[in-house]
């Protein structure tokens, strides 16, 4: 039985914040696009589930209104600051800063955000939404992209992978192989009942020395619930040989830290995996009739792991790189590494500077060490606290007035 064949300008394989902001960009092109996923909306997506500044912005580049629908959902809680502990009782809080104030952050299920993304573009009419779309195999083929699966072909000028940390185009077109020391493993679990630490409603951060450079978090979310987990590098559990199921337990139920807050706690599902693809290695993004985008394309920041805000960013330049394709009839990979080029002029001084400070930290007794000097350090502190409207943080470590306070205070 022959496969069905359907005809496509452009073809999205993932519709995640990636997928959709580029299919949000490219809604009123003039360009027939199908936008496939895997699952069906609304979709659980194993993650932190807290959104940078940067998300925010985001937004508003897409939509004047996205932002301000997001700030309005139900599902999101707020946060006023991050505490950073360690094993041994060190710790230091930092508000969160932005534009210039004291402001709070958001952490919303990625159930939610997504779906919310997902409802803008399924409400323009203009895209052909496949959802439950199993994808087998991608291909270029006598200058056609394809997508074979479910029975059918989807066909295309060109394949943008959205289709995350396991990208079946980053595989299948690309040849890309998992790196160890640029990818992270993760869990997170769904807990309830877990009180807030003194008594703010805070992200945390706990130092565990079996993690490092990761780390084990709590999340606060709506309805006296929270994200729990942990993420390391994968190749500090090859190395170490890490059961992380194990370490996440016995951290709530055995750390002295934990334990009391996890007295009355329970979870509302069971432990779930997931991967990071780190930005902490540029790499081809690209080829012909292909593009990389989001967590396919490595764009999570190594130091804190969050990946939403560049996964939007990723979906807006690929839109802008699709249009000059259409415009130049060029779906080359020559003229595909235009788009590798802006997405690193854009992300990678940022993303190496978190890979430089990850791998600064790896030594427990440096990273001690300097939580024990932010947390007796108000300057410090204050210094950190402003690195939140600095796009480029570098500015903020090599500041003389930090290193002085930092080395010699």
């Amino acid at each position: 039985m022959n496969d069905k064949t359907q005809k496509f300008d452009v073809l999205i394989l993932g519709a995640g914040p990636a997928g959709l902001a580029c299919a949000l960009k490219l809604v009123d092109s003039g360009l027939s696009i199908a936008l496939v996923d895997k699952s069906e909306f609304p979709r659980d997506k194993i993650c932190g589930d807290a959104l940078s500044w940067d998300v925010y912005n985001q937004l508003s580049k897409l939509s004047p209104r996205l932002e301000s629908e997001f700030l309005k959902m139900s599902e999101t809680a707020s946060t006023q600051g991050l505490h950073v502990i360690t094993e041994e009782g060190d710790s230091f809080f930092i508000p969160f800063r932005y534009k210039g104030e004291i402001k709070e952050m958001h952490i919303c299920k990625r159930k939610d955000f997504d779906n919310l993304l997902y409802r803008q573009v399924r409400k323009n009419g203009k895209i052909t939404l496949l959802e439950n779309f199993k994808a087998k195999k991608v291909e270029v083929v006598n200058n056609v992209a394809r997508i074979h699966g479910n029975n059918s072909i989807l066909e295309g000028e060109i394949v943008l992978g959205a289709d995350g940390a396991h990208s079946l185009v980053a595989k299948q077109l690309l040849k890309r192989k998992m790196e160890r020391e640029h990818y992270s493993a993760g869990l997170r679990v769904y807990y309830e009942n877990i009180p807030p630490i003194d008594n703010k409603s805070s992200m945390e951060f706990y130092v565990l020395d079996d993690l490092l450079p990761g780390y084990f978090w709590i999340f606060p979310l709506p309805n006296n619930t929270a994200n729990v987990g942990l993420g390391v590098l994968s190749s500090i559990v090859t190395e170490k040989k890490l059961n992380l199921r194990e370490i996440l337990q016995n951290a709530i139920d055995k750390n002295p830290l934990l334990q009391e807050r996890f007295k009355n706690a329970k979870p509302v599902e069971s432990i779930k995996g997931h991967g990071l693809t780190l930005g902490s290695k540029r790499r081809p993004i690209s080829g012909d009739r292909y593009l990389l985008l989001g967590d396919a394309a490595s764009l999570i920041d190594p130091l804190s792991g969050e990946g939403v805000g560049n996964a939007i960013r990723s979906g807006r330049v690929a839109a802008a790189h699709v249009l000059e394709c259409f415009e130049a009839e060029n779906f080359s990979a020559s003229f595909n590494k235009k788009y590798d080029k802006e997405i690193y002029r854009l992300m990678w001084k940022e993303l190496k500077f978190s890979r430089w400070i990850q791998m600064f930290f790896s030594r427990p007794w440096l990273m001690k060490f300097a939580i024990r000097k932010i947390g007796n350090n108000k300057i410090i502190r204050k210094l950190l606290t402003d690195s939140y409207d600095t796009k480029d943080k570098s500015q903020v470590f090599w500041n003389p007035r930090f290193l002085w306070n930092f080395l010699f205070k």
